[in-house]
């Protein structure tokens, strides 16, 4: 697919409303399912699950799939370290409960660039997709395209060519009846599930003012060694280049926006305004990402979101969002309270099973039954929406959702040094990457 900016097959806000909002709100409200495993029985085959991208990440997710269906089998790995990939290995044979569930040897686990491309022919019937976001969308296409039912980490893509691969994506699956569940967990857990129903429902009014909020401390860091070349380097160090990451509002606060996008029954917003820099992570060791974004979402109907986060040390730290309607306030504190204030208010009391587990038991639940999860729609909209916001931060410009949208950065080309070149984007180890610089707001130009 060729999107070119203001040309008739641009995505546009209009259509992308028309594919995706019945779907989305719907899956807003879908009633939380405490089904255990032996409930899963629709269907009592072998689910085969292969994992890609063996990280702290698709390690959990391995072991929550696992854990959601009792006739589910871990078959087949992937990752481009062979020592990812073993210490993964590992921690879920000490899984007593999953251990004789694993059959991986030598010849299912795979190594390299093209490791995905081996699990997805190794016979699955489920990936689990844990790579660094930039890999996602080839990842995905790949996926969908071999009729895989796909467990899809968060976020979706780094830049706009990628979300519209992913949304492309997302339509294939759907004709295929294809499961897509999306690693925005807190759309799985109940508290939250039942404070946006009472939102939809109307009991703080119309939403006007939503805060965001998602300061943490600084993370990790892997010093070069001499004999990495330029990818294993950034590989190792993926969070600090945003053609990887998507830079930490997109890769990490996006959890805020997606809950921001979930509460305005995921409407995208007209346009945004944004700042953001690097105070306290400014060494070559942080790549070119900045360490904190603050960003302003303007709504129809004049409503505004507020999002902010950081990644700083020795700072407060915050995950919480205030959702201001014209009855009430809504408040979530993440792992915390739940609470609604003014002309209804209400506190969850309720039982808030794993939401990463939830995830899992109802991805193998639609498969089992033959009604198959789609979250697409919802987690590209909510991926591109941060992405929107870095794009402000970035150049210091007013960008719009037609914009965002359409833009032809490509981030992933463009560390490759194949910009303007046709199809998907080729990797080796030997490459010499690209470092982009710092991004200097007023100074970065929109693409």
């Amino acid at each position: 697919m060729n999107f070119q900016a203001g040309s008739q097959s641009s995505p546009s806000r209009r259509r992308f409303l028309k594919d995706s909002t019945t779907l989305a709100v719907s899956g807003a409200l879908a009633p939380y399912i405490l089904s255990k495993p032996a409930l899963f029985a629709a269907n009592s085959e072998t689910l085969k699950v292969g994992l890609i991208g063996c990280g702290g990440r698709g390690t959990g997710a391995a072991l929550q799939a696992l854990n959601a269906d009792k006739n589910a089998m871990l078959t087949a790995m992937g990752d481009i370290f062979d020592d990812r990939l073993q210490g993964s290995l590992r921690s879920l044979k000490n899984e007593e409960a999953i251990r004789s569930r694993i059959t991986v040897n030598p010849d299912t686990s795979f190594i390299g660039l093209d490791s995905y491309k081996k699990v997805l022919e190794s016979g699955v019937d489920v990936v689990l997709l844990a790579t660094p976001p930039g890999f996602r969308p080839f990842h995905l296409k790949a996926a969908v395209e071999a009729g895989k039912h796909v467990f899809c980490e968060k976020p979706m893509a780094t830049d706009a060519p990628g979300v519209r691969s992913v949304m492309e994506s997302v339509r294939i699956a759907k004709q295929k009846k294809l499961a897509l569940v999306a690693g925005f967990c807190w759309r799985y857990n109940a508290g939250e599930r039942e404070l946006m129903k009472r939102i939809h429902d109307g009991e703080i009014g119309e939403p006007m003012s939503l805060e965001t909020v998602y300061n943490t401390g600084p993370l990790w860091v892997r010093p070069r060694k001499p004999e990495w070349t330029d990818m294993q380097y950034q590989m190792r160090n993926w969070y600090y280049f945003t053609w990887l990451s998507g830079d930490h509002i997109v890769e990490q606060a996006v959890h805020s926006i997606d809950k921001m996008a979930w509460a305005m029954k995921d409407v995208p917003p007209l346009k945004c305004v944004a700042q953001g820099g690097r105070q306290a992570r400014t060494g070559k060791d942080y790549g070119h990402i900045f360490d904190h974004f603050s960003v302003v979402y303007e709504y129809p109907q004049g409503a505004r979101g507020y999002h902010s986060c950081r990644q700083q040390a020795g700072c407060a730290q915050a995950n919480a969002d205030h959702i201001i309607g014209t009855k009430g306030i809504a408040t979530i504190k993440a792992f915390g309270q739940l609470t609604t204030t003014g002309a209804n208010p209400w506190r969850f009391r309720g039982e808030r099973p794993d939401m990463y587990q939830v995830e899992h038991n109802e991805l193998f639940a639609s498969i089992r039954d033959g009604k198959p999860i789609n979250d697409g729609d919802r987690m590209s909209s909510s991926t591109l929406i941060a992405i929107m916001g870095r794009m402000a931060a970035y150049t210091g410009q007013e960008i719009t959702w037609e914009q965002a949208l359409n833009s032809e950065e490509d981030l992933t080309k463009q560390a490759l040094g194949q910009e303007g070149k046709a199809g998907d984007p080729e990797f080796r180890w030997d490459m010499k990457l690209y470092e982009a610089p710092v991004a200097i707001p007023g100074l970065t130009k929109f693409a």
